[in-house]
Order: C-alpha cells, then sequence, then structure tokens
C-alpha cells in the first residue's frame, strides 16, 4: 500500500477509469430468475461518482467478463465512454483503451475485486479494490477503499480523483458545487 502523498501522486497523472461489475460496481450477489435471466442492483451514489467523473473529462469504461444486458443498460444510463463485455483477458481491453485514448498505463486507475483482476492492476498507474476484494487482489493494489463493492467503494475512487485534480477548471460545475444527478 502506497503513502497518501503517493497516491495523491498517481491520482493526478488519471484520465481514464475502468472498472469491473461484480464485486465492484454491485456487491458480491448474482440474482437468477427461474428462467435464467440474471439481475444486478447498482448503488445511486457510485453512479452519480461516474457521472461526476464523465462530466469533469475523464473517460470511464467498463471491463466485464460477463455479459448482461443489465450491465449495457447501466453503462448507458452512465453514459460511460467504453463497454468491454465478455472479456476473458481484460489486459487486450486495457490495451484496446490505452491505444485508443493515447495514454500511457501511468494514466489508467482500474477498480477490481478478484483474480482475473490482477493482470490488468499491475499494469496500471493507480489500482483500487473495494473492502470486500480477494485477499490476493488487496496484497497487490495502490489503495483499498473503506467501502465495499456495490455499497459507495465507486464513489470513494471517484470523489478521491476529483479531489486530487490539479486544474480544477476542468471540474463539473456541479461537482464543484452540489453533487447531485
Amino acid at each position: 500500500m502506497l503513502s497518501e502523498k503517493e497516491l495523491r501522486e498517481k491520482a493526478k497523472k488519471i484520465k481514464l477509469v475502468a472498472f469491473d461489475v461484480d464485486g465492484v460496481m454491485t456487491d458480491e450477489g448474482l440474482i437468477f430468475d427461474e428462467n435464467g435471466v440474471e439481475y444486478k442492483k447498482f448503488n445511486a451514489k457510485d453512479g452519480q461518482g461516474i457521472v461526476n467523473l464523465n462530466n469533469s473529462g475523464f473517460k470511464t469504461a467498463i471491463i466485464t467478463a460477463r455479459l448482461n444486458g443489465t450491465v449495457r443498460v447501466r453503462f448507458n444510463i452512465l453514459k460511460m465512454s467504453d463497454l468491454y463485455e465478455g472479456q476473458k483477458n481484460k489486459e487486450e481491453a486495457l490495451e484496446e483503451l490505452v491505444k485508443k485514448y493515447d495514454l500511457d498505463y501511468s494514466q489508467v486507475a482500474y477498480m477490481g475485486d478478484d483474480l482475473p483482476d490482477i493482470c490488468v492492476m499491475k499494469k496500471v498507474g493507480l489500482s483500487v479494490c473495494p473492502q470486500n476484494g480477494a485477499k490476493e487482489v488487496k496484497a497487490i493494489v495502490d489503495f483499498v477503499t473503506e467501502k465495499s463493492g456495490g455499497n459507495g467503494a465507486v464513489r470513494e475512487l471517484c470523489d478521491f480523483l476529483l479531489e486530487n485534480v490539479e486544474d480544477k477548471s476542468t471540474l463539473c460545475p456541479l461537482y464543484l458545487n452540489t453533487r447531485v444527478l
């Protein structure tokens, strides 16, 4: 784990934030109906955090191994930049994002919670996991949030990044004043 000063220095460089879904944007539960349709519950404050990032010039992405219509709906509602579903190799998605936006890996933050996320976390400038992340993930990330996945962890990361933006003129006026959606 890094010192607060080191974390803030890394945060200043971030231009793109990518998120896993299950255990990060949602709690660790998976809900299926009798027809096999999968449902997810998202946190409204986490969503507002992503909207705040979008409105302040950050690119935001989802990289998930699962295919789920609920994720696409949430992605569209939040007007995120990029969606990578069914990604068994999350590194390929990350590489595409870095090339697409002409970024260096040091300008990317990634939030994941389990073993498939480690390969991506080792490449990015700021690696983050929620409090309920797997112990193997917690051992290698730069930052573990106080909140758990689906319960404010995403918002915690978003607010941290926005607090550390060097050029405050890029921040969305709503974020500076009210933080409401």
